[in-house]
């Protein structure tokens, strides 16, 4: 069911697909592609075992969604393979790719919805009339659980890193 008014941007109501997610629900099924010698696929069931943090921009071209990525890079350094985390958008795998390599990203893996929009619908974070991602942050537990979600409500303006920090530390 669309979601007429959950988010704006730049002050204009947007709509977005599907439900709102909420803590203690589990994680709808995606299918996210990557570039690694080649595209690749993700699935929820990829990240099971470990918490997980998915950091969702609109596009890796803008400056808000570059400083969301650094940061929560910096942020999830002294993790290390404790964590998944995925940066996802609509841009494609190569483009994504190519800004983490030219900005020495390395603990969030970029992940790309371009094929069919199934993170963007089943997640509830799709604008439909831009046909882009709304800005969020989502922390799974290890067995794929939902423990923190925010769909920020300006796209514009950053999540809130220390919130879903805290998210983080309590599953570890």
């Amino acid at each position: 069911m669309p979601r007429a008014g959950a988010v704006t941007f730049k002050g204009t109501p947007m709509t977005l697909a599907g439900e709102e997610l909420k803590p203690g629900q589990s994680a709808p099924d995606f299918k996210l592609h990557y570039f690694e010698d080649g595209l690749k696929t993700i699935t929820p069931a990829d990240l099971k075992g470990k918490p997980s943090v998915l950091s969702v921009v609109p596009s890796l071209d803008t400056g808000v969604c570059q400083m969301q990525t650094k940061r929560f890079n910096q942020e999830l350094d002294a993790l290390g393979d404790k964590i998944n985390a995925l940066t996802v958008s609509l841009d494609l795998p190569f483009a994504m790719n190519r800004f983490c390599g030219a900005e020495s990203i390395k603990n969030i893996r970029p992940a790309s919805d371009y094929q069919d929009r199934s993170f963007g619908q089943n997640w509830g974070m799709l604008i439909e009339e831009l046909k882009l991602l709304a800005r969020g942050v989502f922390v799974l537990d290890k067995d794929g659980k939902i423990v923190y979600a925010e769909t920020v409500k300006e796209v514009t303006q950053e999540p809130d890193y220390a919130a879903a920090m805290e998210a983080v530390k309590k599953v570890l």
